[in-house]
C-alpha cells in the first residue's frame, strides 16, 4: 500500500538501540517520513533518532508514524490509528495524501525523549519483571501484565519504604512515593480495548501531568485503577495520591537506586530522574480524522 503512491525503502532493526541509528541515519539522507513497524519501543528510538542533533527548540525535520506491531501499541492507539497493522496503514495512507501533519511535544527523562509516558518504582518494577519473560510478552499480552503486577506486589518490592521523593519546578513536592508516573499525553495503557486514563488532560500539545501514589496497599491501588478506569477525571488528588497537571519540569530524587521505564521499556535503575518538557518537537502523522488530536 505504501509504495504504491510513494518511494518505500524497508530496512530492519537487529538490536535494541537500531532504531534510533536507523531513524537519525534517514532523516540526515533526507527522508519525509519515518514509519516505525513496532511497539511503542520502537517508536520511542524513532523520536530519539530524528531528535538526536536537534538543540533544544528545533523541531524534528522528518515527520515520524507508529505502526502497531507490538503487543499494546499504547502510542498508535492515543494517536486514532486501528490496532492492526494493515488497518493502520490504510489509515496512514490516506494521512499521508491529505498530508495530516501535527507538530507535538516529548516529554525528556535525564536526556531521553519519551512520548507518552515515564513510570519509577513500582510501576516500571512490573515492566522489568515483564520484560524478563521474553517472548511471553507478545503472545500472553495482557494476562501476563496482570500476572506480573501480582507476582511484583507479593515478593518484588519494599512496600514499607517509600523509593523516592519528587519535586517539581513550581514547588510541588511529595517526600515519599512508591510509584511516579509523567505523562505527555493520554491514556497510559490499555486493557484490552479499554483505555486506562490516569490523566485525561495530558495531551501532546500541553506541558506534563504527573501521578504518585504514596501507598502500596491494596485498597489505594485499587482506588487508583478503578478511577482511571471509571471516571474523566483519571487518579484523584488527595489522600494517598498525587494527580498533578501543568507540570513544565520536576525532579524524582531517589532515597536508594530506583527502577524506571519509558514508553513501556524498561531502561534500568538510577537514583535520580530529571522530567522536562519539550514543546514542538516531532512532527506526527495522524489520522485525517482526528481533528485536534
Amino acid at each position: 500500500m505504501l509504495s504504491e503512491q510513494h518511494d518505500l525503502t524497508v530496512v530492519e532493526t537487529t538490536k535494541g538501540g537500531h532504531a534510533i541509528r536507523l531513524a537519525h541515519g534517514a532523516e540526515r539522507s533526507g527522508a519525509e517520513v519515518i514509519i516505525a513497524l513496532g511497539g511503542d519501543g520502537t517508536i520511542n528510538e524513532v523520536a530519539n533518532g530524528v531528535l538526536s542533533d536537534r538543540p533544544d527548540g528545533e523541531p524534528s525535520g522528518a515527520a515520524i508514524v507508529p505502526l502497531p506491531g507490538g503487543s499494546t501499541n499504547v502510542f498508535a492507539r492515543a494517536l486514532g490509528y486501528p490496532n492492526d497493522p494493515v488497518e493502520a496503514t490504510a489509515v496512514l495512507v490516506e494521512g499521508l495524501k491529505a498530508r495530516s501533519f501535527q507538530r507535538a511535544n516529548v516529554g525528556v527523562a535525564n536526556g531521553r525523549a519519551f512520548l507518552f509516558h515515564v513510570g519509577s518504582g513500582f510501576d516500571a518494577a512490573v515492566v522489568d519483571r515483564v520484560e524478563r519473560r521474553g517472548p511471553l510478552k507478545r503472545y500472553a499480552g495482557h494476562p501476563l501484565f496482570v500476572a506480573a503486577a501480582l507476582a511484583t506486589w507479593i515478593r518484588g518490592v519494599d512496600r514499607a519504604n517509600p523509593w523516592f521523593s519528587v519535586a517539581t519546578d513550581d514547588g510541588r513536592s511529595n517526600e515519599g512515593a512508591h510509584l511516579v508516573i509523567a505523562l505527555n499525553c493520554n491514556p497510559y495503557t490499555y486493557l484490552g480495548a479499554r483505555p486506562l486514563d490516569l490523566a485525561p488532560e495530558a495531551t501532546l500539545d500541553g506541558p506534563l501531568s504527573l501521578v504518585t501514589l504514596q501507598s502500596l496497599a491494596v485498597h489505594k491501588l485499587g482506588a487508583a485503577a478503578l478511577g482511571a478506569i471509571r471516571n474523566d477525571t483519571g487518579v484523584t488528588d488527595g489522600g494517598s495520591t498525587s494527580h498533578w497537571a501543568d507540570v513544565s519540569g520536576a525532579t524524582i530524587s531517589g532515597f536508594r537506586p530506583f527502577p524506571y521505564q519509558m514508553d513501556g521499556e524498561f531502561m534500568g535503575k538510577t537514583t535520580e530522574l530529571r522530567l522536562e518538557h519539550r514543546a514542538n518537537a516531532v512532527t506526527l502523522v495522524i489520522p485525517p480524522d482526528s481533528g485536534d488530536r
